[in-house]
């Protein structure tokens, strides 16, 4: 299994389990938390998680719904959801927040190119393996240039990173794209990502946790079982995952942050905080994520 599909089914069962089943309860109790008459905090107008919320009150399962809305839509002329060599981008969907934070499909490519020339404090340019490494958390550090990386990859293709999510959310299988190994580690990195995110309201209970692990279904070798299981034991800590960051990916790492957490308590609130200031994120752009994601804004 690539990391690209690992990703997408982690992330379909994080979003299930911390955000969108949060809201869903949200909205069954009238959008107030009772005994407080607090609102939720999730879900402001507009955004993927309204579009989620009302796709997930409109018949079809919340499966189907998840990979309906977050798996974006087909290139209009074309019927695929890769636009080839020309393309913008990824239409819609997660993946196209995704490419819209990296400028499309040349976005990523030109990100990695520079990778390890940016924060102080950030990993060193040593080559491929090393950034591979570094990305994937030193899960890979000491393998062959990252081994969960180069598996289920080719060298290289001409499709954006939000085209592959896409097409492997939608599915819940491999993008019909091969991924690159920067890809894929960047696939990697975004895992790290959603789930030290997910585990910041100070817990991720065994409930979430099967219900994370079983979107991975059987595909699963050891060492993937080994890379997920080293992430959920990991302790909290924005400020090391912000140092693995390359230069040019801090917005994207923080969307995929937001999309795993509930953002209804203070701890989460600090969590994004904390990550949005180790990434460097200007506050103005972290309120432009929440807009786009549907959520109410961090900073007032």
């Amino acid at each position: 299994m690539s990391l690209m599909k690992t990703l997408a089914r982690v992330a379909a069962g994080v979003i299930l389990a911390k955000g969108v089943g949060a809201m869903m309860q949200s909205q069954r109790q009238g959008r107030s938390n009772p005994g407080t008459g607090t609102t939720s905090r999730r879900g402001s107008g507009g955004g993927l998680l309204d579009d989620l919320l009302a796709g997930g009150t409109s018949g079809g399962s919340l499966n189907e719904t998840l990979g309906q809305v977050l798996g974006g839509r087909r290139n209009p002329g074309t019927g695929s959801r890769y636009g080839g060599q020309r393309s913008a981008g990824a239409q819609g969907g997660l993946g196209g927040i995704l490419d819209s934070l990296t400028g499309g499909s040349g976005g990523l490519g030109d990100v990695l190119g520079r990778a390890g020339v940016g924060r102080p404090g950030t990993r060193a340019d040593g080559g491929l393996g090393d950034l591979l490494g570094g990305l994937l958390g030193g899960a890979a550090a000491g393998t062959a240039a990252g081994g969960l990386a180069r598996r289920g990859s080719q060298a290289s293709n001409d499709a954006s990173f939000g085209e592959l999510f896409n097409d492997a959310i939608s599915t819940g299988e491999e993008p019909e794209v091969a991924p690159t190994p920067e890809q894929n580690a960047v696939a990697g990195l975004m895992l790290r990502a959603m789930i030290q995110a997910a585990k910041s309201d100070g817990k991720i209970d065994e409930e979430e946790k099967q219900r994370l692990l079983g979107h991975l279904g059987d595909g699963l070798d050891d060492e993937e079982r080994r890379f997920i299981g080293e992430q959920m034991a990991a302790p909290i800590d924005p400020q090391a995952l912000a140092r693995e960051v390359p230069q040019g990916l801090e917005p994207q790492v923080y969307l995929m942050s937001l999309m795993a957490i509930d953002f209804d308590n203070q701890r989460e609130a600090e969590y994004l905080h904390g990550l949005a200031q180790a990434l460097g994120i200007d506050p103005q752009i972290v309120n432009r994520i929440h807009q786009q994601v549907g959520v109410t804004q961090l900073y007032g």
